[in-house]
């Protein structure tokens, strides 16, 4: 569940002081739901209720917002049938309300943070980077028209009238070139007309909307070799000021690419008892463009495999899904065990397959979880 990802004031202040580019040499390192436990500046605005999007805007920033993501996933194959999962995020973070004072090119109220990740399903490799920057000297940034998100050579833009989305990110030992069509689906607004409320208090909320098929052409590059390949990608928006609420502990998020052509997004909050949040939310979008929304009480999430850090972090990365209104029973497993984000804010995030009654691909999210969490594999 990417709403809570970015709420990261206090950790970005510390690296302030690095220089813009690679990950900054630095022992600190935060679980998800660690770096969401300081509430944004009061000053910045609130998601309180549903509101009127509008395009190509808000594709772009809302530095009024103290968070904001641009999140790809995708499931890709190779021309000569190896499989691919990739990730590319970027993120804003607004350190303070309002605008900088522009007495200098470098001062900003804004940092940039992004997040590349491919994963070799065939060599059972996982790789992944980290990079900042402050959005200042055209270092990083964000336009609506013609879209545009960067983060030095990390970029995400509209490539042409027909509104393809190119996709480029290099970095070492790894890097990704991709084209996405608009596809056949519709826009998806998640929550409640785009609000997507996660908890009772006013204003913990995000605006959300997704994009759950794009089709997907281009390249990858692990080391020295190059792959063309192809497959579906799925972009989730999010911007928010909202932090966890102080009962909930971390969330379970699911984007999944059936092969029926049903897509399906839920995402389940956790408390801090180890129940399910009341509100946790998901969609469900027919082949068609139909949408239905998922409650907590039609979806049935079960662990069944866990996979252990080193450090003792134990993720859930095989589950059984349920949900009983749709004739959905899955199991939805990692094709890769470790595919664990382990940088300045860690969390474990890959593509999985899914089975059971219906086939398909997608992508997992798992936060909130340690190694005092007592779990029995089935």
């Amino acid at each position: 569940m990417r709403h809570a990802l970015l709420l990261l004031t206090l950790l970005l202040a510390l690296l302030l002081s690095a220089c813009d580019g690679d990950t900054p040499q630095s022992t600190t390192t935060l679980r998800v739901d660690q770096a969401m436990g300081g509430k944004p500046d009061a000053g910045f605005a609130r998601a309180l209720e549903p509101r009127a999007f509008k395009f190509p805007q808000d594709h772009g920033a809302h530095p009024e917002f103290a968070t904001e993501w641009w999140y790809l996933t995708g499931n890709l194959i190779s021309d000569t049938g190896q499989r691919f999962g990739y990730q590319l995020t970027l993120f804003r973070v607004g350190l303070r309300p309002g605008q900088a004072q522009q007495d200098s090119a470098w001062r900003t109220h804004q940092v940039y943070m992004g997040h590349l990740a491919i994963s070799d399903i065939a060599a059972a490799r996982h790789y992944s980077a980290e990079r900042f920057a402050r959005a200042a000297a055209g270092l990083a940034g964000a336009r609506s028209d013609p879209f545009e998100v960067w983060l030095g050579p990390w970029s995400i833009h509209t490539d042409n009238e027909r509104s393809t989305l190119a996709v480029a990110a290099q970095q070492n030992d790894i890097g990704l070139s991709l084209q996405l069509q608009p596809g056949n689906k519709p826009l998806v607004l998640q929550g409640e007309r785009g609000l997507s409320r996660k908890s009772a208090t006013p204003g913990n909320a995000s605006y959300y909307y997704s994009l759950t098929r794009l089709p997907t052409r281009g390249e990858l590059r692990i080391g020295d070799k190059r792959y063309t390949v192809e497959g579906n990608s799925w972009l989730d928006r999010e911007w928010s000021s909202s932090a966890l609420d102080k009962d909930q502990a971390g969330w379970d998020w699911f984007a999944l690419q059936l092969d029926d052509g049903r897509d399906v997004m839920f995402y389940q909050l956790r408390n801090k008892q180890g129940g399910v949040h009341e509100f946790s939310r998901g969609k469900l979008v027919e082949k068609d463009g139909r949408v239905h929304t998922l409650l907590p009480n039609q979806v049935t999430l079960t662990p069944r495999r866990y996979w252990q850090a080193k450090d003792g972090e134990r993720y859930p990365i095989k589950w059984r899904m349920q949900v009983a209104d749709h004739q959905l029973d899955l199991e939805v497993e990692a094709l890769i065990d470790d595919q664990l984000m382990d940088h300045t804010v860690r969390y474990w995030e890959g593509a999985v397959d899914v089975s059971g009654s219906h086939s398909g691909k997608g992508y997992l999210e798992l936060s909130g979880y340690d190694s005092r969490e007592q779990l029995t594999d089935e």
